[in-house]
């Protein structure tokens, strides 16, 4: 079995990339399977915290254990939507190996703007920019390996060019079935899908881009300008078409 993760950050495309690879049908796909371990380990109080442990449960170890090892007999491919900011610190990061890993990123100022919409934030961690550096640099270092860097912008801009692309990254045949699918929810979704996922419901594909306007207050500034060096760094390994 192929096993992909696409490691992200909240408020970007990821929800819209994972509806894209569930369209195919050789494609079963995972929902942020870390949320859970995440919120019982941090305490944060999330939207539907206990929800979301009672469905995923308390344990790195379990989870880690099944997205690697776990079979799947009636499906090719094994997508992970993955949010960088679920792995802790000093996490042993090794398990990663087992995964065709990509990266999807958008700019902070934009993550920034979508997210103080329904939550408040608070570090760049918050937002899961240093830990996407460090998961990329890891790659690179201990494997030698610069995974697929694709940004948010690019994707919206030419879904199709992007997706041919990615999928000749991570070694597996493009399918034109990711470039729409039907409007709701999914049973793969998580159960936090109620709170943070009412545009995804409403799509059938990758929507515009449409030119950011900053409108970010002084708080919100200092936070997006400090996940800047994050994305910048990152950014410069981005795929072009």
């Amino acid at each position: 079995m192929i096993r992909i993760a696409m490691w992200s950050g909240p408020r970007n495309i990821s929800t819209a990339m994972m509806r894209a690879w569930e369209n195919r049908k050789d494609t079963e796909v995972v929902d942020e399977p870390l949320y859970g371990p995440y919120l019982h380990a941090t305490g944060k109080m999330h939207p539907m915290r206990q929800e979301v442990i009672n469905a995923q449960g308390d344990s790195y170890e379990s989870v880690i254990k099944a997205l690697c090892y776990d079979q799947l007999a009636t499906v090719k491919i094994n997508y992970q939507k993955h949010m960088c900011h679920h792995l802790l610190p000093d996490m042993d990061l090794s398990f990663i190996e087992c995964f065709r890993n990509a990266f999807l990123l958008r700019h902070p100022y934009e993550v920034v703007a979508s997210y103080v919409r329904k939550h408040v934030v608070v570090t760049p961690e918050d937002l899961g920019f240093p830990q996407q550096m460090e998961l990329f640099q890891w790659l690179q270092k201990e494997k030698a390996i610069t995974a697929p860097v694709m940004d948010a912008k690019d994707i919206l801009l030419n879904p199709k060019g992007m997706l041919i692309k990615l999928c000749e990254l991570l070694s597996v045949p493009f399918d034109s079935a990711m470039l729409s699918w039907p409007k709701g929810y999914r049973e793969s979704d998580g159960v936090w899908a109620s709170h943070w996922y009412n545009r995804v419901i409403e799509s059938t594909g990758f929507g515009q881009y449409f030119p950011h306007k900053n409108r970010l207050d002084s708080q919100s500034q200092a936070v997006a300008d400090a996940c800047m060096p994050y994305y910048e760094a990152l950014v410069a390994y981005k795929v072009v078409v």
